[in-house]
């Protein structure tokens, strides 16, 4: 059985090189469909990763919140009824909310210069607490995190991210365990370089339309030691931003809204803050990525659906041209089956040859797309066997009929005809 398939796959082979620009220009369509199957599904799954690790850095058990910015008339009447989001925040929102397991917070401090021995930095500066690093699930590079001590102590010591430590210590960043205990100034305070941030996944610094990503161009200070060493304005919030964690298994959404309700209570009414919820940021970016597969795949279909009815196109040629020699294989013995088996192979080996040039085609334009539009781009194995088994089946499907048509063939028609 394998022999006689292997048999056929040959002489449909053969019957197909004879004709090399009808068959090539079949095979583009194929190819087209192909392609633009597996650069959209190869897109669509870098989109995906990208988002899971955008999100891992903001935490998917996080609830964030973050001051706004206000003019200093705005803010003056805001005073009177919120100081803004403050440690008393964070306590109230543990000791009252069962869900609430952990917390971190951060305050922005006012720069006017930041330099060091070789350069100078435009970095933002950030007082933080000492959950901060595991909450936005950073990583070092070399040195230590900021610990209990260095708070205790009002330290004057600093963690950089990567590229605020590239651009600080150029020379350098090759080895980032030399700039471990090199000084940088911030302001009038000089700091201790205890620790370098490894460089984050993905290179996007707003997901859903929030700010996130910027931990590689920071600087990181004990929250004591920014509140006691450097001043700020007097209207200004204790914290820029807090993360409370939620226990895993709670349902963020239903955890946001009675920590809006507290905040609610805390702040007089006023809406002083914004709310962030990541757990719903990557609900809406699937849906929205869902809606863009959806699209691409009706536009790669109908390309999938131009190449079948290519592939049908060129059969039935063939039964016209070859009409005298299905008669003639009828008249020495070939059954209707035989015929009908012989131009399925041809459709089917058309089908496997389109469809691998089109995995070819569509790993090249998906990379192509990625470099030109900085979307990430992600190879799935998964993807490319999709496709190819979408495009055999479509070749085969629209090749029964041009096979049925010459199995059926009058033998004696056949011979006579022109």
């Amino acid at each position: 059985m394998i022999g006689k398939y292997s048999v056929l796959l040959k002489d449909a082979i053969a019957e197909l090189s004879a004709q090399k620009l009808r068959t090539f220009l079949t095979l583009l369509g194929m190819i087209f469909g192909v392609g633009a199957v597996i650069a959209m599904l190869n897109i669509g799954e870098g989109a995906e990763r990208q988002a899971l690790k955008l999100i891992d850095s903001m935490g998917v058990n996080n609830i964030i919140l973050n001051a706004k910015d206000y003019s200093s008339e705005e803010l003056a009447e805001i005073r009177e009824e919120s100081l803004g989001l403050s440690m008393g925040d964070i306590h109230a929102a543990v000791a009252t909310l069962p869900f609430v397991e952990a917390y971190s917070a951060s305050k922005k401090i006012r720069v006017h210069d930041i330099y060091s021995e070789e350069r100078k930095s435009q970095a933002e500066v950030l007082g933080v607490t000492l959950t901060y690093y595991d909450h936005a699930n950073l990583k070092l590079s070399a040195g230590r995190w900021l610990n209990e001590t260095d708070n205790a102590r009002i330290a004057q010591v600093a963690v950089l991210g990567s590229s605020a430590a590239r651009e600080l210590f150029p020379n350098l960043v090759d080895s980032t365990d030399e700039i471990i205990g090199q000084y940088v100034k911030v302001n009038h305070v000089w700091l201790t370089v205890v620790g370098v941030l490894s460089q984050p996944p993905g290179d996007k610094n707003e997901f859903q339309g929030v700010q996130i990503g910027g931990d590689r161009y920071r600087i990181f200070l004990p929250l004591a030691t920014s509140i006691q060493k450097f001043s700020s304005d007097t209207l200004a919030s204790e914290l820029d931003s807090i993360k409370l964690n939620i226990i895993k298994g709670s349902d963020p959404v239903i955890a946001a809204k009675a920590v809006e309700q507290l905040m609610q209570l805390r702040h007089g009414g006023v809406d002083d803050y914004e709310l962030i919820i990541p757990a719903a940021l990557l609900e809406q970016q699937k849906q929205t990525q869902q809606i863009f597969n959806i699209v691409m795949a009706c536009v790669a279909g109908i390309s999938l659906l131009v190449g079948g009815i290519g592939i049908m196109n060129i059969m039935l040629a063939n039964v016209m041209e070859r009409t005298k020699e299905i008669g003639l294989l009828r008249a020495v013995g070939a059954t209707q089956q035989d015929i009908k088996e012989q131009f399925l192979a041809e459709s089917f080996a058309i089908s496997v040859l389109g469809g691998m040039l089109g995995i070819v085609f569509g790993l090249i334009l998906s990379e192509i797309i990625g470099t030109y539009s900085g979307w990430a781009v992600s190879w799935s194995i998964p993807a490319i066997f999709l496709s190819l088994s979408i495009c055999m089946i479509v070749g085969v499907g629209f090749g029964v009929f041009p096979a049925i048509k010459a199995s059926k063939l009058n033998p004696i028609d056949a011979l006579h005809s022109d």
